[in-house]
């Protein structure tokens, strides 16, 4: 329960081996690799500027592989998106992922049968667009063509040298009997006819002689005429609709063709998936690759390798002509360092507090142990009730053994578990089953016998013990993190810090306690004594003096403060307890079982989903702002190594 130590690991091979050394890496799992730096062992920069000046001389693989398994990739993602859009259906949540060996991936045939599956669906997607694209073309056409419907001319119809015929638009703010009259004014060898009006516009045939065409034009320019060109089009407006609907019913009857054979394309599903997880598995051996450094013959290769599996990788690497360095990473590298968390069973599930918050600096102390039991334990504190420890157990039961989560998901719902059997065991404690519930109900079915849970107390009656409870657990938890505070700065030889920062408030807090239970006041002396005397040891000049005031301010604000937010652990106890029984209080007042079942179902469903969230999220404040400052160091970079890990498949190694 501690992180993992690592060694930093320098391999020169032969290019010719590089793929085939990569992949073996890869499903090993258990090497980072990192950009080539040289070593920080020297703080003296000429010494380490060959170093780097002879890194600068290597080339870095080309990143063309990259870019295709990135469109390999989204590709298939596209793909698979397709699919679903049409009625395919993905593995449920509750679905594990199912195996696959490497043969089953990068077969031969098996890479054939992926990359045609994109192809075929992708196709039958293009196909679709095209004709989606058509249909709207031939729509615009017909929208194009409505105006002119009632117009038995055909569009096509041209000007001749002695008569102009056009087509255009008035705008309707004019009457059309008066641009008529204004044409007719100008020359009875000219014809202005309606073919129809919107709301805007008025769309009409002008035929004139073409001696008084300008004339003509120039008297309907004050009307709004606007020329429309249709030239494009041959027969009348009614021919080519007619043309134009009988090629949207063809390309409507294609188009449901090409949605029902992508339709039953869905069996395709796992193809695309295996070939989204292949793509995924390239991705990350080429992102591996594109840190290496070639000559014309070798590669340098610079990664992390976890110390407990060196000798796996050793085994692995002794089938190829390279050479290695394994070396334990300087002090000065350790903000580089990659961190992994090797915990048991228990503490692992807290593996998804630490990374919200952030991983803690390789070298440093693994929160997890030390987080656990106070995060279940607190968690059911602030939730404590039988009825929601119960459900968050069985559903954390349930998604486990049916759904078979990794890593993160399978954190969850164990830490979902843990914290279920702490809120059951609270409250059991406190007598609460969805609050009142129980009592509630059998007063209604008889109310000369109903039934209360045994309790040692309750979050109503015994609210100020609660109270008084939740500090003292606040001060377990601050005194645990001041020793572990002490003891990480004894052993790096600061004893004094430890001495005057720790060691003199435990003095305190002990004499604090003896006084109040009447024993003693000496240690509480002692302790005030010890506070004083450090600054005043410590402290240089005036600082000896103001060092006395901001001691005793700081430490007890602070520690005051840290205490009294734990009371937090009371009020949500309290605000559970309190609106589960309103819930429970309200559906028994019309006095029928059936209604009160479904207020109470329904309240006790919102109490427990608000609760749920409100206890992760005052539990993460307590160990990330109250415990973890005692001793916790963050900034740790996670340990991600060049592995086999995808996303709808479990590769098998």
């Amino acid at each position: 329960m501690a992180i993992v130590k690592m060694k930093q690991l320098k391999l020169l091979a032969m290019l010719e081996d590089r793929e085939e050394m990569l992949r073996t890496l890869q499903g090993l799992g258990c090497v980072e690799i990192s950009e080539p730096s040289p070593s920080s062992r020297s703080e003296n920069e000429e010494e380490q500027a060959p170093a780097q000046e002879l890194l600068s001389q290597l080339s870095s693989p080309d990143t063309r592989a990259l870019s295709q398994a990135q469109a390999r990739h989204h590709d298939a993602q596209h793909a698979m998106d397709v699919l679903r859009h049409y009625g395919a259906k993905g593995r449920s949540f509750l679905s594990p992922k199912p195996c696959a060996s490497r043969e089953e991936l990068y077969g031969q045939e098996a890479v054939e049968r992926q990359d045609q599956a994109v192809a075929n669906v992708l196709a039958a997607d293009r196909q679709i667009s095209t004709l989606l694209a058509r249909q709207e073309k031939l729509a615009s056409q017909r929208t194009v063509l409505a105006p002119w419907m009632d117009l038995d001319v055909p569009l096509n119809t041209a000007s001749t040298p002695g008569m102009m015929v056009q087509f255009g638009t008035l705008a309707t703010a004019h009457p059309f009997e008066n641009a008529v009259q204004a044409v007719q004014s100008v020359s009875e060898l000219a014809c202005l006819t309606q073919a129809s009006a919107s709301r805007e516009l008025r769309y009409c045939l002008l035929v004139c002689h073409t001696d008084v065409q300008d004339a003509v034009l120039e008297a309907l320019r004050a009307f709004g005429w606007a020329r429309v060109d249709l030239s494009g089009w041959s027969g009348t407006a009614k021919e080519n609709d007619a043309t134009l609907c009988a090629q949207q019913a063809q390309a409507q009857a294609e188009l449901e063709q090409a949605r029902s054979q992508l339709a039953a394309m869905s069996s395709e599903m796992d193809e695309l998936c295996r070939a989204a997880d292949r793509a995924t598995l390239d991705i990350h051996l080429q992102e591996g690759r594109a840190r290496l450094r070639d000559t014309r013959q070798t590669f340098f290769l610079q990664g992390w390798v976890p110390a407990e599996r060196w000798e796996e990788v050793k085994a692995g690497l002794a089938r190829y002509p390279c050479a290695w360095e394994v070396s334990d990473p300087p002090e000065s590298d350790y903000p580089q360092v990659p961190v992994q968390l090797k915990n048991n069973w228990f503490t692992r599930p807290l593996n998804m507090v630490t990374e919200m918050y952030s991983l803690p600096a390789y070298g440093t102390v693994d929160p997890n142990p030390l987080m656990a039991p106070f995060f279940i334990a607190f968690y059911g504190v602030m939730m404590a009730d039988m009825g929601y420890g119960l459900l968050m157990m069985l559903a954390a039961v349930f998604v486990l053994k049916k759904a078979k989560p990794k890593a993160g998901m399978h954190n969850f719902f164990m830490l979902l578990g843990l914290c279920g059997v702490s809120t059951f065991v609270m409250g059991a404690v406190t007598g609460g089953f969805f609050g009142d519930f129980l009592t509630q109900l059998t007063t209604l079915v008889n109310p000369d016998a109903p039934l209360v849970l045994p309790s040692l107390f309750t979050p109503l009656n015994d609210t100020m013990m609660i109270l008084i409870g939740a500090m003292c657990l606040g001060v377990v938890q601050i005194i645990t993190g001041m020793a572990v505070s002490a003891v990480r700065k004894v052993a790096s030889g600061k004893f004094w810090d430890a001495f005057w920062e720790e060691i003199t408030w435990w003095v305190v807090f002990a004499g604090i306690g003896l006084a109040a239970l009447g024993i003693t006041n000496l240690v509480l002396y002692v302790g005030g004594a010890l506070v004083v005397a450090g600054p005043l040891i410590t402290g240089k000049g005036l600082g000896k003096i103001t060092g006395v005031f901001a001691s005793l301010y700081n430490h007890v604000t602070g520690y005051f403060g840290d205490i009294l937010s734990y009371s937090r652990l009371m009020a949500l106890m309290l605000a559970g307890s309190v609106i589960a029984q309103v819930f429970n209080t309200l559906g028994a007042i019309p006095g029928n079982v059936i209604v009160f079942l479904i207020i109470s179902a329904a309240g006790n469903a919102l109490n427990f989903a608000l609760n749920l969230l409100g206890c992760y999220v005052h539990d993460l404040r307590l160990q990330c702002l109250e415990y973890f400052g005692k001793f916790y160091e963050d900034g740790g970079r996670p340990f991600r190594p060049l592995d086999l890990s995808a996303k709808y498949y479990d590769i098998s190694k």
